[in-house]
């Protein structure tokens, strides 16, 4: 069974930062695309970032320029850089790993990121 966990979450003030991390084991990211989403307080779950296999990453316009998504595959982590924090950022980020083919795909159990003053 293949266990995703993030890592990195907490309380900052509008402005600031903060990097999440997110790993698998067994070791997969090299064969799976892996992808931040994030679903704020009474709201649905929304697709924030991701970067396949051969490092093509995307990101929701809402983010765009302030968060950044990388993947270090000798340490089996992806993780995503996120400055310029603002309040609607708020959120339970989750990681998603995705098989190549689509087939298969895992969820971590999140982590909590809370931008307030």
């Amino acid at each position: 069974q293949v266990q995703v966990v993030e890592s990195g979450g907490g309380l900052v003030q509008p402005g600031g930062s903060l990097r999440l991390s997110c790993t698998a084991s067994p070791s997969i990211f090299s064969i799976y695309h892996v992808y931040w989403y994030r679903q704020p307080p009474g709201k649905q779950r929304e697709l924030v970032a991701g970067i396949t296999t051969g490092g093509s990453t995307n990101y929701a316009d809402s983010v765009k320029g302030r968060f950044t998504i990388s993947r270090d595959n000798a340490k089996n982590t992806v993780y995503l850089q996120m400055n310029s924090l603002k309040p609607e950022d708020t959120a339970v980020y989750y990681c998603n790993t995705r098989r190549m083919d689509g087939m298969v795909d895992y969820w971590g159990k999140g982590t909590l990121v809370t931008v307030s003053s």
